[in-house]
């Protein structure tokens, strides 16, 4: 039962089962009913026929009892007493009396009379009337006949009639239910031969079915396995053919491992690079302090101040991408952009080129996001412009469809086409000994970008109208 192919057997052939029988009852039910109906209208045809013959004053000895042994015929009087019954009858059920044998009645047959001459008149010069049949639905019931020797199951009708003479009989007219009873039992036969090996097929088919459509499946588990134990993140699980939904997963696994093989190779280089970029600052520092502790006299105080800060950002920048790659949230606070610029600027006294501000008055650049993370990407753009300007920083804010756009821009060099994307991966500078120099790392662009993309936002660079670099900085405003 923990097979999903069992289960799927399982559950097919007792839904099968279930419809199956709920048919074959319905079908007997109906087909049962259909034959019943006919041997009633068979016995009602019978039961009036003789109901005519006695209406029209035939006497008890001269009624026409046609195929008696198909239908058994027995008439009682008002009192329920036998008067007629067929040649061959010898024993009956289920018409309220089990007679068989007529017995004296105090009314005369139809037909006799006292005179000699058929047809003359009565007493009061009257001819005798004449009978008639009820023209009521008779009533219907199960019972046995003995005919001939043979006791069999009938349906008997029963019709009332009235003689010319004013007697009232009634007719009982009985048609057999063997048709019925071999028909019903023949299809039951069937039925219950033909389930259990259409079952047996239903489970064959589920099984082979279930079988071949997770086949895929099994193929793929075992090459997850594969990949779990040796940690080959660059092996795919086989994709079928088809275009089913074993298809479709088998190809979002394969997009899944692409995701997570960048994420562990993206890991990698970061912990690679993050190691050797500690590397020089520490070693730089220790060799300052083992110089100043041997010769006092030769301390360089800025530089081991410098190197101290260096890794101080160094290291407040791995923790926020540590926190980022961790998928920690901005946060939803109300931050005015343009407010948030004037202030990052404000409070950057010691950059070698001023910068320029362009905030338009009286305008609303409200974005949802944390305060902290947004400067920190403003303070970004702008370290980036200080390094590559020669003559010229500027910052501007507007509104840009349904968000705010904040653009920085430099007069330097500029970034090439085909390393505009390049420049925000983790650890890249295009100019390696400079950009050392001067104390970056590599990581404020990609910085920049990541915080811009947990806001909903995005970050690119292009060519600004003073000849350098342009980053523009996208984020939504508050829904």
């Amino acid at each position: 039962m923990r097979s999903v192919r069992a289960r799927a057997a399982i559950g097919a052939t007792l839904v099968v089962a279930v419809a199956l029988v709920a048919a074959g009852l319905a079908v007997l039910l109906v087909l049962r009913a259909n034959l019943i109906d006919q041997a009633d209208l068979q016995a009602e045809v019978a039961a009036r026929e003789v109901a005519g013959q006695l209406a029209t004053g035939t006497p008890y000895d001269d009624l026409e009892l046609d195929d008696e042994e198909d239908h058994p015929v027995q008439v009682t009087d008002e009192e329920g007493r036998v008067v007629i019954v067929s040649k061959d009858l010898r024993a009956v059920t289920g018409t309220g009396t089990s007679g068989v044998t007529p017995v004296p009645s105090t009314s005369p047959s139809p037909g006799d009379g006292d005179d000699d001459d058929d047809g003359a008149d009565d007493d009061d010069g009257s001819r005798p009337g004449r009978g008639e049949v009820s023209s009521d639905d008779p009533d219907f019931s199960d019972g046995t006949a003995t005919v001939d020797g043979t006791t069999a199951d009938y349906r008997f009708a029963a019709v009332e009639a009235t003689t010319p003479d004013g007697v009232t009989l009634t007719v009982y007219a009985g048609a057999p239910l063997a048709a019925e009873q071999e028909a019903v039992n023949t299809v039951r036969g069937a039925m219950l031969t033909g389930l259990p090996l259409l079952l047996v097929v239903v489970a064959g088919v589920t099984w082979l079915v279930t079988r071949r459509a997770l086949r895929p499946v099994e193929g793929i588990r075992r090459e997850m396995a594969a990949i779990t134990a040796s940690e080959d993140l660059a092996r795919r699980v086989p994709e079928p053919g088809s275009r089913d939904e074993i298809a479709a997963l088998a190809r979002t696994t394969n997009e899944t491992l692409t995701v997570l093989e960048a994420s562990v190779e993206r890991q990698r280089r970061f912990v690679a690079d993050a190691s050797h970029e500690l590397r020089s600052p520490i070693a730089s520092l220790r060799t300052q302090l083992e110089v100043a502790e041997a010769h006092p006299e030769l301390l360089d105080l800025p530089g081991a101040v410098a190197d101290t800060v260096r890794l101080q950002v160094l290291a407040a920048d791995l923790l926020l991408l540590a926190r980022l790659d961790a998928g920690e949230k901005p946060g939803s606070a109300t931050v005015e952009l343009g407010a948030l610029v004037r202030e990052e600027v404000s409070q950057r006294t010691g950059d070698r080129i001023a910068v320029s501000v362009e905030v338009p008055q009286g305008g609303a650049f409200e974005v949802n996001g944390s305060r902290g993370q947004l400067s920190r990407v403003i303070g970004n753009l702008l370290d980036n412009a200080q390094r590559h300007a020669e003559g010229s920083v500027a910052v501007s804010v507007a509104a840009d469809g349904r968000g705010v756009r904040v653009e920085v821009r430099d007069d330097g060099a500029g970034v090439p086409e085909d390393e505009r994307e390049r420049i925000f991966e983790r650890f890249v500078r295009l100019d390696d000994a400079r950009s050392r120099d001067d104390g970056g790392a590599g990581l404020g662009l990609a910085i920049a970008r990541d915080v811009a993309s947990r806001h909903g936002g995005t970050l690119t660079v292009d060519r600004a109208a003073e000849g350098g670099a342009a980053f523009r900085l996208w984020l939504p405003r508050p829904a």
